[in-house]
């Protein structure tokens, strides 16, 4: 959850590297630090502090005490080694040459480390990063001091995930930047260049960026910017516009980013309902998925980590349902591991708000090494899931800065029930037109079959099942096209309403606030809301929660309950 930003250009470089970093605490992070060149004397000056942005902030005068026109910052949140000012980033090689910020986790780090010993480096921190600094450090010399040479040498030593942001000390011309499985964004405006780990860091700036795809590297300068694959050879990227605004990732005068959020999951919702209706029908060309591709279709894969998970367990019960082809759910960190049989006319699909979750982006890989089409439910335009799936569906629900998703996981469920229903459309388990369109025996009928108590329906489908030589089959629901349109466009006044009920919410969190322990009980598409129910509660009041199919309650967990 680390944040990077870099600038070179022809403003002063640490206000800039301040505000991108204050952009990125939602992220969360220990310690801040920013590294900045002077144009004097072509130092490259360190700043770091423990704790809060704003110590860094009061260590620099709010920037005003690190000249410079260039430079890299960065927030961390501690994985090797303690939170403290000598493990904050940037780190400096031995020999100074090379000053590095890195988000990601170098898995070899130790092995590195041991061998870079043997040939004289010394470590000051208890970071992967310093060993990937010292590396760059290493392959500089060898490469005969070409930095694109030497970052491109360290990346293919390298296992693990990583986005770096490097400064040579002998090349006061340039930053550079590079990236393997960790976000990492180019930047360009009029006044410079600038790399962040994401969008809302550099809007004050721009709105024009690239997207730096997985071994490849980036040298900025004032007024260029050159990319190189990990052979060293120029190759050229498209510029892409980012549509939201940087006012898109304010609080708005809400008292967090979260409940801003949660109030803007009508308007997501929304706006994912009418990307995809066109004159009220649904329309998935945008996702490139054809009907003949739809057909083909005998089973689906829903892959994803928390929340998004839990919109995957959702889609299986919706799909399966209406479609009434089987779907299987995965968590991404498992599906890799489990050496999965994917059948060949099936689909894989990806859920990620950020579109770059490194497990689900492992996942979809995996699957599309195993020849099975693929299709990603993403938030982020442009993400690396987004380009790497054959085919992408976009939520709208605009920025997410609160860790805990709200409006992108709705916009999530609104994905699952299009599909679905587009789906069944196609293969014809859903019927045209609307209930109104079937004649007086159908509509008695569907109405009769679903209708009464749990017990009434029990009844209804035992004297059926006798008829039917006791088949244990469950009877098929009847879902007519025009009416699970009204439905969905219906949703988001349907969720407004909701939230202006604000003292009944507030009443009902205060009642039970002080609990120890909270259980979510549900059953069939109810047992999937109430695991994303409980772990709302987990990650965002901090008190013990668990979720549990209804019918489990008397295996063993009721003993729970006091």
């Amino acid at each position: 959850m680390c944040g990077i930003v870099g600038y070179f250009g022809h403003k002063p470089a640490a206000p800039i590297l301040l505000e991108g970093l204050s952009k990125l605490e939602y992220r969360g992070y220990d310690s801040a630090g920013i590294a900045v060149r002077n144009d004097k004397n072509g130092e490259i000056e360190v700043v770091k502090a423990k704790g809060r942005l704003k110590g860094l902030s009061e260590k620099t005068d709010g920037g005003k005490s690190v000249p410079g026109s260039s430079g890299i910052g960065h927030t961390r949140w501690a994985t090797h080694g303690e939170p403290s000012e000598n493990n904050a980033h940037p780190h400096v090689s031995n020999s100074g040459e090379v000053t590095l910020v890195h988000n990601g986790i170098i898995e070899n780090y130790a092995q590195l480390k041991e061998k870079l010993a043997k040939k004289g480096y010394t470590f000051h921190s208890q970071t992967d990063t310093e060993v990937a600094a010292n590396l760059v450090d290493y392959y500089l010399g060898k490469e005969g001091g070409d930095p694109v040479a030497a970052i491109a040498h360290a990346m293919l030593r390298i296992r693990g995930s990583y986005a770096f942001g490097i400064m040579f000390k002998d090349h006061p011309e340039c930053i550079y930047a590079a990236r393997k499985d960790s976000p990492l964004i180019v930047g360009k405006s009029d006044n410079g260049s600038l790399i962040a780990s994401d969008v809302p860091a550099i809007l004050s700036e721009t709105r024009q960026v690239y997207y730096i795809d997985n071994m490849e590297i980036a040298r900025l300068d004032a007024e260029n910017i050159t990319f190189y694959n990990i052979d060293k050879e120029v190759i050229e990227k498209p510029l892409v516009e980012i549509k939201w605004d940087a006012e898109a990732a304010e609080k708005g005068g809400f008292p967090h980013f979260m409940m801003k959020e949660i109030h803007e999951q009508p308007k997501a919702v929304k706006d994912t309902i009418n990307a995809y209706l066109k004159d009220g029908k649904i329309d998935l060309s945008e996702t490139g998925l054809t009907d003949e591709e739809i057909k083909g279709f005998e089973r689906v894969y829903v892959v994803a980590c928390g929340s998004a998970y839990h919109v995957g367990v959702v889609g299986k019960y919706v799909i399966e349902d209406m479609v009434h082809i089987p779907v299987e759910i995965d968590i991404a960190s498992e599906f890799r591991y489990r050496n999965p049989r994917l059948s060949k006319n099936s689909l894989v699909v990806i859920i990620s708000q950020s579109g770059e979750t490194a497990d689900s982006l492992a996942a979809l890989r995996l699957s599309k090494e195993m020849g099975v089409k693929t299709l990603a439910v993403v938030n982020v335009i442009g993400s690396s899931i987004a380009r790497e799936a054959d085919h992408v569906m976009y939520t709208y629900a605009g920025p997410e800065i609160a860790v805990a998703t709200t409006k992108a996981y709705s916009a999530q469920l609104i994905a699952m029930y299009i599909l679905a229903m587009k789906f069944g459309l196609v293969k014809g388990t859903v019927n045209e037109g609307s209930c109104a369109d079937c004649g007086a025996k159908e509509l008695e009928e569907q109405i009769a079959n679903n209708s009464g108590s749990a017990d009434e329906k029990l009844a209804k489908k035992s004297k059926k099942a006798k008829k039917e030589e006791k088949s244990l089959i469950p009877e098929e629901n009847v879902y007519f096209y025009d009416n699970l349109v009204a439905e969905l466009t219906a949703l988001p006044d349907k969720i407004a309403k909701i939230l202006e009920d604000k003292e009944r919410i507030q009443w009902f969190a205060a009642k039970f606030a002080n609990a120890q322990d909270i259980f979510f009980i549900g059953r069939g598409i109810d047992y999937a809301i109430s695991l994303e129910g409980s772990l709302k509660c987990k990650e965002i009041s901090y008190i013990h929660s668990e979720a549990y199919a209804a019918g489990e309650l008397k295996h063993g967990t009721i003993s729970l309950i006091e």
